[in-house]
């Protein structure tokens, strides 16, 4: 009986313990998805975000029209979407590093502290974009700073767009002297664009968490400025 005894012993110092170190309190879930923007940061970037992803529709649908009719047999359709794609794609670039360099411009001032996140290059299908975003995660390594490391991210962002673009310039206007529409042209029409897709998104996040850096007192100053940068986005919201 003895051993019963010292059983139930243990069992109740045990329970006692577990209810003292809170250890039945239910766990926290780790956030999933992006953090929430407050309601004077929201109007911001929503306008924003809804003209990137608009552009990147506009310019992934006439692109995809024109591979369909190129497998159809209609080359002179499909090479006429391809020159629409091309004025959808500057558009697209040309927004997209104007974030960029509005965010670069009041990044002095940003307050980073959380990690940065990070361009996986496995993630890019165009070689170029693959061995680009590999040279500078070797480089971001021997950055420790969070702010600074996100500046990087910042520049590494716009510098990544503007290389892909004139990449894809080259490649359209060579076609256009030289007529010779290739499969392998096709090939590359079709990486470039994933990579500017991702480029895009990318740029988005990293905006998000601009936000979430800038202080309420240069939120008024910044809108205002992206405002002129951007005139085709809806005018943004700043509390007073």
């Amino acid at each position: 009986m003895t051993w019963v005894l010292q059983a139930g012993v243990l069992l109740a110092v045990g329970f006692l313990l577990r209810y003292a170190l809170h250890m039945d309190a239910p766990k926290p879930r780790p956030r999933r998805g992006l953090p929430l923007l407050s309601r004077d940061r929201e109007p911001i970037y929503e306008p924003v975000a809804r003209d990137l992803e608009i552009e990147a529709g506009i310019l992934g649908v006439s692109l995809n029209d024109a591979f369909e009719e190129r497998d159809s047999g209609n080359a002179e359709i499909a090479w006429r979407l391809v020159r629409l794609s091309a004025s959808e794609w500057s558009r697209l670039a040309e927004t997209t590093t104007a974030l960029l360099s509005v965010m670069a411009k009041y990044m002095p001032v940003a307050r980073v502290s959380s990690p940065v996140r990070r361009l996986l290059p496995e993630r890019f299908k165009s070689q170029n974009m693959i061995d680009y975003v590999r040279l500078h995660e070797m480089l971001q390594q021997f950055v420790f700073r969070s702010k600074l490391r996100f500046q990087l991210h910042v520049r590494i962002l716009r510098r990544a767009v503007d290389t892909l673009s004139a990449e894809f310039r080259h490649l359209y206007r060579t076609a256009e002297r030289s007529e010779e529409r290739s499969p392998e042209l096709w090939r590359l029409l079709d990486l470039h664009f994933h990579d500017l897709d991702l480029l895009m998104k990318e740029t988005l996040l990293a905006y998000r968490t601009f936000l979430l850096a800038l202080p309420d007192n240069e939120l008024r100053n910044f809108a205002t400025d992206l405002r002129a940068q951007l005139p085709r986005v809806g005018r943004p919201k700043v509390a007073a």
